[in-house]
């Protein structure tokens, strides 16, 4: 089996399915160490009552724990979703290595704001983008 970009964008697709059956935004994303996930996550806004419960913090928090560190270097996180503007924030302090983005968000995502992730980090777009758009604008539709 080939771990690659691809591999790792359909097991935070997982999560954001989860997401998806509690009725949250379906947001998801894995942390990756040497090819091996360390951390997962999907949204819990809901079902916490935490407006700061977005899948990419609780990610961010269990994979320090998993290192034992604040600093997540050799690491990358998959997210369906372009992160916040306060997840951004979480993920620049956090000095993660890589993020590898399934779907932009015009609307709420970092990369309009001119805002940017620690220098260190490298930025992909676009990784199973259809999936991760449509799981999140089926979400929405249901909802109108």
């Amino acid at each position: 089996m080939a771990f690659n970009d691809e591999y790792f964008m359909k097991m935070a697709l997982a999560e954001a399915t989860q997401a998806l059956e509690k009725d949250e935004v379906p947001v998801g994303c894995v942390v990756v160490s040497q090819n091996r996930i360390i951390a997962k996550a999907h949204n819990l806004t809901e079902t916490l009552n935490d407006v700061t419960a977005h899948a990419e913090m609780q990610a961010i928090t269990s994979a320090a724990d998993f290192i034992g560190g604040k600093y997540l270097h050799n690491c990358t996180l998959y997210v369906t979703l372009e992160p916040c503007v306060m997840c951004a924030g979480a993920l620049n302090w956090s000095q993660i290595s890589k993020v590898v983005i399934g779907a932009r968000d015009e609307q709420r995502g970092f990369i309009n704001k001119n805002l940017y992730l620690h220098p260190k980090t490298e930025i992909v777009l676009g990784i199973l983008e259809n999936e991760c758009s449509q799981i999140v604008k089926e979400f929405f539709r249901s909802k109108r």
